[in-house]
């Protein structure tokens, strides 16, 4: 789930706008989706310092649960197993919230766990294009579904499929190429923007008179 780039100094956050994105989270988590090399571990982590909140990555979580890492989960076990055990581990850390939790790749696929992050989160996908994707992704082993004869061909075709489940998120921000710090500030921004749209006040509406 790792992007690219310095990292830098959290950008900061002026402290009623943390209070506000807090109060409307209340008890739900930020769940970042997206693809292998979207960079949601790296932006989750600068996210959660921003706005005072934990930080989980369900991988992580998802390793230690079982006592191996995920390329030994998928060679032992298979796929499915795997994903059966994602799905328990990602309910749990959501009962667990608030936190700003960083998903695998293939996470929000599941009916199952797309329900659970509405019932219990708010989803932002990370979107970046395919370029960005493959040049991060290429850099790094420990991707099982990326292991093939022509990973460029598999990432496009992975791109082509969950792109539009992806489409399902709450939020959508671009993970661009470019310093962390930019793609923390538009998912603050975007945030702020959408907590100011829910909690206004609606506009007060006159009784419509009544010819006597």
């Amino acid at each position: 789930m790792e992007g690219s780039g310095a990292m830098n100094a959290a950008p900061l956050v002026p402290g009623e706008t943390a209070r506000a994105i807090g109060r409307w989270l209340n008890s739900r988590s930020l769940v970042l989706v997206g693809m292998p090399g979207a960079g949601k571990t790296t932006i989750g982590r600068r996210l959660a310092q921003a706005l005072g909140l934990s930080f989980v990555d369900a991988d992580q979580e998802i390793e230690r649960a079982a006592a191996m890492p995920i390329p030994e989960i998928f060679a032992i076990h298979g796929e499915p197993a795997f994903r059966d055990g994602e799905k328990r581990v990602i309910a749990r850390l959501l009962d667990e919230g608030p936190s700003v939790l960083a998903t695998g790749g293939g996470a929000f696929m599941a009916e199952e766990t797309r329900a659970a992050i509405r019932d219990k989160g708010v989803s932002i996908w990370l979107k970046a294009d395919f370029d960005t994707l493959y040049a991060r992704v290429r850099r790094k082993s420990g991707r099982p579904l990326l292991n093939t004869a022509d990973p460029e061909a598999t990432l496009r075709a992975l791109l082509e499929k969950r792109d539009p489940v992806f489409a399902q998120a709450d939020l959508v921000v671009r993970s661009l190429d470019a310093p962390h710090d930019h793609v923390v500030q538009a998912l603050i921004d975007a945030l702020a923007a959408r907590v100011a749209a829910e909690t206004a006040p609606a506009e007060a509406v006159a009784p419509p008179e009544i010819a006597p």
